[in-house]
């Protein structure tokens, strides 16, 4: 067995420490020396690229865009719309000079204290603001909207307690913008791009999600309603894993984007922003992955089927060579991401301990035997379970081995999540429950003060309002008052 995997921490024992080392014996990412900043690694960026092109074909089916705007927004335009600066302004990095130049001893560089900038920049923590300032430019007209625009990049929020995935200065993510004519097409679409998460985490990461809208207190800086995903890992907490929000017209407003209706008035444009991050690296990971490792759904997965030979001479390991060709070939037709693993570098044991540790889905051994009997061992990775088969039709099988898998793991994360999601209205039977995790749906009064009280004492949140709850009339577990919701409440990351 590998050292790496027996070095491995038991989930059972501290499932933080489990986590972070996974990330990293994996091969997915690594702190950097930026402090608070990562780097994420080949075989975890070949991750989210699959995660990309999936969700950047379901945003065009919508009428989506893709588009690029500038890593640096002027500091007046946050100014600009006051609830969004005061919920961004403790996160900006700003920059201030735009020159460096040698140190009188020759020896390094400092700021040219003369290169001061006459106004800061501020490295984008979101987009709204530079892209609003861009639309009133592009928008005159009801015949312009909607505009429906999404952009990949790089956003920084100068966190100081980093977690690789979930919580870096620096991350990766996507933002959609979108302008529209009446408050009701951008409420629909920023609910339709809430189902769109929704579907890609159930179907393509095999996440099963609570989708709801946040209370007023949780909500987007800007925003007039906040939908959510809402996620459990294997330690009953709570990953909020998208968010699409309602923005009124605040930002049009702001920004001055008006045109001209069908009445030929003139008014402000609606508008909605929404997004994912490299976050979802990190629910992947914690939803389905094992003390072996990780377990990639085979959508996800840079390396659906990896072929190991075992072999006694160079002459033998040809004749498997020449088989397997055959085999990986037929596999690619199917459109499977197939490694044929041969190196001699490496004895056959790692390299099964290695890919169950990364996660690939499916493991295809043959060896001097196989090759005689025309056979091959099969082991699909969410199961670890073993099975010799003829190699007569193994693509088709194998084929759809990957889809039960793809079904399996969402079924368990699926069912994990069901049994540990609660009902309870009496407050001191959640505070002994809750620490140790799970999704509660709770009465809750609609008062912030009642929802600061649940954080302070319990270190759970309101994640949501769930949209498939029924709304039944009941009373405040905190503060006894009449209800008006029953929402969903964990801790969470």
């Amino acid at each position: 067995m590998a050292k790496e995997l027996k070095n491995l921490t038991k989930r059972s024992e501290n499932y933080s420490q489990w986590y972070n080392e996974l990330v990293v014996k994996a091969d997915l990412a690594e702190q950097s020396d930026v402090r608070g900043c990562m780097v994420i690694k080949p075989y975890g960026y070949s991750i989210w690229e699959k995660m990309q092109r999936a969700l950047d074909d379901k945003f065009k089916e919508t009428g989506v865009q893709n588009a690029y705007f500038p890593l640096l927004i002027p500091k007046s335009f946050l100014s600009k719309e006051a609830e969004h600066v005061e919920g961004f302004a403790k996160e900006c990095a700003v920059v201030t000079h735009y020159r460096l130049k040698t140190n009188e001893e020759k020896n390094g560089v400092v700021v040219d204290p003369a290169a001061k900038l006459e106004e800061e920049l501020i490295i984008r923590p979101t987009s709204e603001t530079i892209i609003w300032n861009t639309y009133r430019n592009w928008i005159q007209s009801y015949r312009d909207l909607p505009l429906l625009c999404n952009q990949w990049c790089n956003v920084m929020r100068w966190e100081m307690r980093t977690r690789l995935f979930l919580r870096t200065a620096e991350f990766l993510w996507q933002e959609g913008h979108t302008a529209h004519a009446t408050r009701e097409e951008a409420e629909e679409r920023a609910r339709m791009m809430l189902k769109v998460y929704a579907d890609f985490a159930e179907k393509y990461m095999a996440v099963p999600v609570v989708q709801g809208v946040k209370s007023e207190t949780e909500r987007f800086a800007g925003a007039l309603d906040t939908y959510t995903i809402e996620a459990m890992m294997q330690d009953g907490k709570a990953l909020q894993s998208g968010t699409s929000h309602f923005l009124g017209q605040n930002f049009g407003k702001a920004f001055n984007v008006q045109f001209i209706d069908k009445n030929n008035k003139l008014e402000y444009a609606w508008a909605t922003s929404w997004g994912v991050s490299t976050r979802l690296m990190g629910a992947l990971i914690m939803t389905h992955s094992d003390d072996n490792g990780l377990v990639l759904p085979p959508k996800l997965a840079p390396i659906q089927v990896v072929i190991v030979p075992i072999y006694k001479n160079g002459e033998q390991l040809q004749a498997i060579d020449e088989h397997v060709a055959g085999i990986v070939e037929r596999l690619r037709a199917l459109g499977i991401s197939v490694k044929y693993d041969n190196a001699d570098n490496k004895r056959p044991g790692f390299k099964f301990a290695d890919y169950e540790l990364k996660g690939v889905p499916v493991r295809l051994v043959i060896g001097g035997r196989d090759l005689e009997n025309n056979t091959v061992e099969v082991m699909r990775r969410d199961t670890l379970e073993k099975e010799t088969r003829s190699c007569e039709g193994i693509e088709e099988y194998v084929k759809t081995l990957l889809d039960d898998i793809q079904e399996n793991i969402f079924r368990k994360a699926k069912t994990f999540r069901d049994e540990h999601i609660y009902e309870c209205d009496n407050y001191e039977d959640f505070k002994a429950r809750v620490k140790d995790g799970g999704f509660f749906l709770c009465h809750w009064d609609g008062t912030a003060e009642t929802e600061a009280r649940i954080k302070e004492e319990t270190q759970a949140t309101i994640r949501c309002v769930p949209f498939d709850v029924e709304q039944t009339p009941g009373v405040d577990m905190v503060s006894g008052k009449p209800a008006k919701y029953r929402v969903l409440v964990a801790r969470s990351y």
